[in-house]
């Protein structure tokens, strides 16, 4: 949902997903001066409407608020012309009113405002339902909810549900529509232990539904995930429902997706980034996309024939039991696919022709490209980032790389790199962050999804398993979506990506500033409209970004 609003010199474009709202301000650069910031005032029309001023963190110096106080925007406004509200909830309607706070700290008086009224799309509804789970344990949020303690040393369920964010409990819903002979359902899957979902799988299939699972079980040396899978499905008791996946060792079985059938025909597919273990549910950030279209769906299940029959790779093409089955079933689009539908990408293949065409789609963006990459960055992408684009290109990283500097060649490259804070790094913030400790290998990012110009009219999503990487395409199991034209899937990925941009890279910065007496030298508000200067600087990162979300 997208929605703009202009009065007088201010205006505002609302970006709004299932629980995240992006707010793009703008205000010619003469009237702004002498604003030291804008308070945002939010009424929720769907709860009786309630009106509160958002809160943050920063305030103006000298403010002898105790540690880790959340503050009105109201009285401490927000410094900058994007801001994000993550405690928005699906489906309900809302009116946001940024307001230009003059005057100095401790006396602002409200100048110049601007309404928006809209809706927040619901996350379950439409061809393209899409959870993405919280994704950051190691935040302020979870530090007041509930201290630094592990998820699971909690009373209840309560860090377990926040940290999920609907997420568990869709792709436990998705499984359990197969209640009945009428219903199948087909899935492969890569890390798969989770004991409350392979317990669901079990309950379909003693209800009469037809239900089929092939897992990763390939032996290599350490002999993951093939042993914890077979010990969670023996725990489990479904091994006459499982399929194990063992040809060509050195490479992985790496799907997440399920197919659902309905009297023999396929109707839904869930996909996305999210293994089926606690770390990839309640751990590092992920997405569950489930797709209501009977073509996709059964382009899937035919992938899922495939793979079923445990097909061996080959050198020799003759002798090859997948690879060219997919080039020749599931072709790369030749150019873009057409406008307003969904293609499918199905690994491994005999070449690289789906990354360089993920490079080109890149390449050939006009807007903003924004890009989550768990394992670094390919070499072919690095090329096109390297390139000088008059616009922002946006990446997500798990961590920094060995070619980070090549990365950031072109001053429009921003970046985020997965973070904490550590102790007292702000004086007014709370005590140290930590993660659940579900994760030992990708602890932040483990998304895979690449957006290019989504707030245009024609937005491209590619959303899937891949990581973007040559073993991905060339050895793995592995699925791509490509949705293009779809404006509220490229809203739902770009608030979520923007969500975790801005808390990584503020995490990234702070661990990077010099402290004094154990705790970071800055973090205030200033005191003028100085603060103000750098979004009007011409060709500066700030006013682009400005323009850009403002619309």
């Amino acid at each position: 949902m997208r929605k703009k609003a202009k009065r007088g010199p201010l205006s505002v474009h609302a970006i709004a997903g299932s629980y995240v709202v992006l707010l793009g301000i703008d205000m010619d650069e003469k009237s702004s001066k002498g604003v030291l910031g804008f308070g945002i005032e939010r009424t929720d029309h769907t709860n009786n409407d309630r009106r509160d001023w958002l809160q943050g963190f920063k305030t103006f110096p000298n403010s002898g608020l105790e540690r880790g106080a959340l503050v009105s925007t109201k009285d401490h406004p927000i410094q900058a012309f994007l801001w994000a509200d993550f405690t928005a909830r699906s489906g309900h309607e809302y009116t946001y009113r940024i307001v230009a706070m003059r005057g100095e700290p401790g006396k602002l008086k409200p100048g110049e405002s601007v309404k928006v009224r809209f809706f927040m799309e619901d996350e379950a509804k439409g061809t393209h339902a899409v959870y993405f789970n919280r994704g950051v344990a190691g935040s302020q949020a979870y530090v007041r909810k509930f201290g630094n303690k592990p998820p699971d040393k909690v009373p209840g369920r309560a860090a377990w549900r926040w940290l999920s964010r609907g997420l568990f409990r869709a792709m436990l819903g998705f499984i359990a529509q197969a209640k009945g002979k009428q219903y199948a359902l087909r899935a492969a899957v890569y890390e798969f232990n989770q004991g409350a979902v392979l317990k669901e799988f079990g309950k379909a299939s003693a209800s009469g539904a037809d239900v089929k699972i092939i897992f990763d079980a390939r032996e290599n040396s350490q002999n993951t995930p093939n042993k914890s899978n077979r010990e969670a499905i023996k725990t489990a008791g479904i091994d006459a429902i499982t399929i194990p996946r063992t040809a060509n060792p050195s490479n992985i079985s790496h799907n997440k997706f399920i197919v659902l059938l309905k009297d023999g025909k396929p109707i839904q597919v869930w996909t996305g980034s999210t293994n089926m273990t606690n770390g990839g549910i309640f751990g590092h950030s992920n997405v569950g996309h489930i797709v209501r279209d009977p073509k996709i769906a059964a382009r899937y299940l035919a992938y899922w024939e495939r793979l079923s029959t445990d097909p061996e790779m080959n050198r020799k093409k003759e002798l090859d039991m997948i690879r060219p089955f997919n080039e020749e079933t599931f072709p790369v689009p030749d150019g873009f696919p057409p406008e307003k539908a969904t293609a499918t990408i199905f690994s491994p293949r005999q070449s690289l022709r789906a990354l360089e065409w993920y490079a080109e789609r890149m390449d050939s963006a006009n807007t903003g490209v924004f890009l989550t990459a768990a394992f670094g960055v390919n070499d072919l992408f690095e090329e096109i980032f390297a390139k000088n684009k008059d616009y922002l290109r946006y990446l997500l990283l798990e961590k920094a790389g060995k070619n980070i500097d090549r990365l950031r060649v072109d001053p429009d490259v921003r970046i985020a790199i997965g973070a904490v804070l550590g102790e007292n790094a702000f004086e007014q913030w709370m005590e140290r962050e930590r993660l659940t400790g579900l994760n030992k290998n990708v602890k932040f990012i483990h998304t895979k999804y690449m957006l290019i110009d989504p707030l245009g009219d024609d937005p491209i999503v590619i959303s899937g398993s891949a990581n973007f990487s040559d073993a991905s395409t060339r050895k793995n199991d592995e699925n791509m979506l490509v949705i293009r034209g779809d404006t509220r899937v490229a809203d739902l990925y770009l608030g979520e990506f923007m969500r975790l941009f801005n808390h990584f890279y503020f995490r990234m910065v702070a661990n990077s500033v010099p402290k004094k007496n154990g705790k970071v030298s800055s973090g205030k508000l200033t005191s003028d409209d100085s603060w103000r200067e750098p979004y009007y600087l011409k060709d500066s990162v700030k006013l682009k970004e400005r323009l850009y979300f403002a619309g």
